[in-house]
């Protein structure tokens, strides 16, 4: 609750998530070209099924089905479907979708926090005089996203961060739920524990184990015998979120001044290092696109990670200082791909990763140039202005320094 003029306002909290983003967008944009729908059949965000670090970014539900899942190979989602349509990633793209949708949920909302390129939390406290009903508000602003922008989103409405987003993550998809306190017990409790947030997949198992099958186990559980499994302060971050206990506030976040950052929540944890390095090079790619477009090179390139398990939380960062600021891609991804290198344990589950370019400049550094690197790094840096231009007429995947992405060799879509 908050205090406004001597009353206590009860909180309301929107939690907006796009369904299945990275394909929904790339949809989109093949339907405004007169292209098929990939949401309707078998298909995936991926890259080139001959490269070992190729990996599914996302999948639709008709290849969900097939049990196809994000992270896992290409090569081998293939293997479970021959006929499946694989697309490339287009993350500049899939920034413009997301600052759009986004756009569209300030007009509702006095404060607006984006919590990874998909989603973002409404704080709705103290509208109730402007929009006196949460749940038709809620639907006007995903039928708004779906008539204007062409995909659809869950709307999770609740009296916290925490059930906002439990609420969002029920049936999908374009679907409005509530999960306020009072409605825990009936809501909440009667789901499987590793449906929890921030229950990862080693968590769920050792719960399951010790006969805690669904949250309401955990809610109910006795906290000593919690602290031998988990540890004082996991357990009790587990339990007062099965209890839907948070007073975590809506942030809002200014547009960073100072840098270009890039940041994604992904449905499955990531367990291998070759598919972090798959997302990692789209987003490295797409920040890097945005910071060359505006004229900036980086002397500063860092990444993020964080895992969605209380018990073994990660949520660190890394970053290095270059010796010559850089506005090119084949730098700046290298440069990513060290850092999460020297970040991640090699088990932990991932659940965000991102990447952000700092220390902005507009000159070149002078450089003592014995072997013709400067040379280098110009002809370099001409083809990819070059091919700037021509992804910003015709889109992401119009071209590309490397090998071609994969397309259908049935040409069906």
């Amino acid at each position: 609750m908050e205090k406004k003029e001597g009353r206590q306002i009860p909180r309301l909290v929107f939690h907006v998530d796009v369904n299945s983003a990275f394909l929904s967008w790339t949809s989109v944009k093949r339907l405004q070209e007169g292209e098929s729908d990939l949401r309707s059949i078998p298909a995936v965000i991926g890259g080139d099924p001959a490269k070992r670090t190729s990996v599914v970014t996302a999948a639709s539900i008709p290849a969900k089905r097939l049990g196809i899942r994000t992270g896992e190979p290409v090569s081998m989602a293939l293997q479970k479907c021959p006929d499946l349509y694989v697309a490339p990633s287009d993350f500049a793209w899939y920034e413009t979708c997301s600052h759009r949708f986004v756009e569209i949920c300030r007009r509702y909302a006095p404060v607006v926090e984006q919590f990874s390129i998909d989603e973002c939390f409404l704080d709705m406290t103290g509208t109730d005089l402007l929009y006196p009903d949460p749940l038709a508000t809620a639907r006007q602003i995903k039928d708004e996203i779906r008539d204007t922008l062409g995909f659809t989103v869950n709307v999770g409405i609740g009296d916290s961060k925490l059930l906002a987003k439990m609420a969002s993550d029920f049936e999908k998809p374009d679907k409005v739920h509530t999960l306020f306190r009072s409605e825990v017990p009936e809501k909440m409790w009667p789901l499987s524990v590793s449906d929890l947030l921030f229950v990862g997949h080693a968590a769920s198992d050792l719960f399951v184990r010790n006969g805690i099958a669904t949250i309401g186990d955990l809610a109910r559980a006795d906290r000593s015998f919690l602290v031998g499994l988990v540890g004082a302060r996991a357990a009790d971050q587990y339990q007062q979120a099965a209890r839907g206990i948070d007073d975590s506030k809506v942030l809002a976040h200014p547009e960073e001044a100072k840098g270009y950052s890039i940041v994604t929540t992904l449905e499955e944890d990531v367990t291998t290092r070759e598919a972090a390095h798959g997302i990692l090079l789209g987003l490295s790619e797409s920040v890097c696109f945005r910071m060359r477009r505006e004229g900036w090179k980086c002397q500063g390139i860092g990444v993020r990670i964080r895992s969605g398990n209380y018990s073994t939380r990660v949520d660190r960062s890394h970053q290095k200082k270059l010796e010559v600021p850089t506005d090119l891609t084949r730098e700046i991804r290298e440069s990513a791909l060290a850092l999460f290198d020297d970040l991640w344990d090699g088990k932990t589950g991932l659940r965000l990763l991102g990447v952000r370019l700092f220390d902005l400049t507009r000159e070149d550094a002078v450089q003592l140039d014995l072997f013709g690197t400067q040379e280098k790094r110009r002809k370099e840096q001409r083809a990819e202005q070059a091919l700037d231009e021509i992804r910003a007429k015709y889109g992401r995947g119009a071209a590309g320094l490397g090998p071609k992405s994969w397309k259908d060799p049935r040409g069906r879509f």
